[in-house]
């Protein structure tokens, strides 16, 4: 099957591209002009490797030719931040990109599905207890404009589904790993700050919990996905539910570091966070914490990934595992030292 990636040059997107060649699928990158083509991959390839079509998710019309010889088209086009000083760029790019998708898909006769990447927000926050896909996003309150993006967004692709148009949803957890340093690669950023010592405390008391998954595992899902997927059915890519609190002690042991010491309260983090939006204003350079992830780390976003078990054959590696390849890969770019 030949495939078309959009969002080709982000951190999944490309890794996507990367497995998507090597296990013979064709691969056309959607790309813009303004794109950056490296890759931080210890593969070395990016989508500078593979067909591109250079067009914008937000700009319809999508290349028609370009979709015209595909069966598959993986949206994983998205904007992935706590916060932005416009946040109708979440919008345009995470609801407005997937209509330009689903539009493209109408008219062209060759593709057979889309494997749509929704996101683990799009289900809402899981409080005390582990969700699956039944889970409905209440819609009231959003801890972020990202948040709401995706949510709308996946209403759209459900809508979508409906209608009989093939998608297939996808919704990974916080991805790790090697690959771009972008903000949708949040546990490589952390783990830079923490092992330079710019962040000498714990994040909160441990009392948030997050679903980890490996980029490599969540891009073995999206192919197992294109070839075993039900239309029309979400799938949830997830891994293990743990808390940054965990993440800080399993690097520690890795990196034979000391654990840190003491906590950060969130309250302090979150002054920290409207500090550095405060002053993202000023420079143009968007912060590594602001206060909407506070919002997020007040909750819990727990998942179970059993259905993506059995039906695709889904099998994500331990936190552990995960951190175990990462840190060195951050080593071996001068990143952090241990």
């Amino acid at each position: 099957m030949k495939a078309l990636v959009t969002g080709a040059t982000g951190y999944l997107g490309s890794n996507l591209c990367r497995l998507s060649l090597a296990e013979g699928h064709p691969s056309g990158a959607l790309v813009r002009g303004t794109s950056d083509l490296t890759s931080s991959h210890p593969s070395n390839s990016s989508p500078a490797s593979f067909e591109l079509a250079y067009g914008d998710v937000t700009r319809p019309p999508l290349p028609r030719r370009r979709c015209s010889g595909c069966h598959v088209i993986f949206t994983t086009a998205a904007l992935v931040e706590a916060w932005l000083p416009d946040p109708s760029r979440f919008f345009s790019v995470n609801v407005g990109g997937l209509k330009n998708v689903l539009e493209a898909f109408k008219a062209t006769d060759s593709v057979e599905k889309i494997v749509y990447t929704s996101s683990f927000f799009a289900l809402g926050s899981t409080d005390g207890y582990v969700a699956d896909e039944s889970q409905v996003h209440h819609g009231k309150v959003f801890c972020t404009e990202y948040e709401k993006s995706k949510v709308i967004a996946d209403t759209v692709a459900m809508r979508a589904a409906s209608e009989g148009i093939p998608i297939i949803l996808l919704y990974p957890g916080v991805i790790y790993g090697a690959g771009k340093l972008t903000a949708g690669n949040i546990v490589s950023r952390i783990m830079i700050e923490r092992l330079n010592g710019r962040l000498p405390g714990y994040i909160g008391y441990g009392k948030d919990r997050e679903s980890f998954s490996h980029v490599e595992d969540v891009v073995e899902g999206h192919i197992a996905a294109m070839q075993k997927g039900r239309m029309g059915e979400r799938y949830l890519l997830t891994g293990e539910n743990a808390s940054f609190k965990d993440v800080f002690d399993i690097a520690a042991v890795i990196t034979k570091t000391r654990r840190p010491s003491f906590h950060l309260p969130l309250w302090v983090i979150e002054v920290y966070g409207w500090i550095s939006v405060f002053f993202a204003r000023i420079t143009g350079k968007l912060p590594l914490i602001s206060y909407p992830t506070v919002r997020v780390l007040r909750h819990q976003w727990a998942y179970s990934c059993e259905k993506a078990r059995k039906e695709l054959g889904y099998n994500p590696r331990s936190l552990k595992e995960g951190l175990e390849e990462m840190l060195p890969w951050l080593k071996s770019l001068g990143l952090i030292n241990y």
